[in-house]
């Protein structure tokens, strides 16, 4: 007697739910509706959102109105200087990061790279070493940091971002020291963490690091570089002054 080939009822010749059939691989009416949705609230959050201020001028940094309106005044003023091009100003602001551990992970220079292109908004130049250290097992032409120069109007803006947000963050700060002054009027500070800029989200770095930032003036004496940092907000400790300043 041959067995009954008919499949058990309420099931399809594959052993499927007919309520089922056809809906393989797709989402219920409900959930597809809602990812739709998402995908369209996504869609809307990535579009690009133009500026209040496109088409206009672009303005000047203000710093550097200050800097002509008042400081250079002063400076006259102070040093009684009658040629206003002895006046002492801001040439350009160097940014330099020395990152050691790119000799065994060079993905950090690229995390560095990027987080220093968004501080100052300009595209860093990676640094190469000049010379074989053994002891280092440093090679010769390896890229061991990057560095960035700032002149012009992006000179200024870092500066007054520097000394308005940026330093006020610093932890346990006291005022910078005066005596990193080079003896040419130029003056040299360090960060120890890049997390002091609010351009720089907490959760998407990978490792704190430090810079080094030179503020390069054109004059070379020192009294008259201090003169002018502190003119512009600088916030130096107390009464100390660099080597070689008389007092007033």
């Amino acid at each position: 007697m041959a067995k009954d080939s008919k499949a058990p009822k309420g099931q399809g010749s594959k052993g499927q739910n007919p309520k089922e059939k056809g809906s393989k691989g797709q989402a219920p009416k409900g959930q597809a509706a809602k990812g739709s949705k998402r995908s369209a609230t996504r869609a809307e959050a990535a579009a690009p959102v133009e500026h209040t201020g496109v088409g206009l001028p672009v303005p000047p940094p203000r710093l550097r109105q200050y800097y002509l309106e008042t400081v250079r005044p002063r400076l006259a003023e102070q040093f009684g200087l009658a040629n206003m091009h002895q006046l002492p100003t801001l040439q350009k602001i160097v940014i330099n990061v020395g990152l050691g551990e790119a000799l065994k992970q060079p993905k950090l220079l690229d995390n560095v790279s990027e987080e220093l292109a968004i501080i100052t908004g300009q595209r860093p130049v990676r640094k190469k070493a000049r010379k074989s250290i053994a002891n280092f097992g440093l090679r010769e032409g390896q890229e061991i940091g990057v560095a960035v120069t700032l002149r012009g109007a992006r000179m200024w803006e870092f500066l007054d971002r520097l000394i308005t947000v940026a330093i006020p963050r610093i932890r346990d700060f006291r005022g910078l020291n005066t005596r990193s002054f080079d003896g040419r009027g130029n003056y040299s500070m360090g960060i120890k963490e890049q997390m002091i800029f609010p351009e720089i989200s907490y959760d998407q770095i990978e490792q704190i690091h430090g810079m080094d930032i030179t503020l390069v003036t054109s004059t070379n004496r020192d009294d008259h570089g201090i003169a002018l940092l502190r003119e512009l907000g600088m916030p130096f400790r107390g009464e100390e002054r660099p080597k070689g300043m008389a007092a007033a």
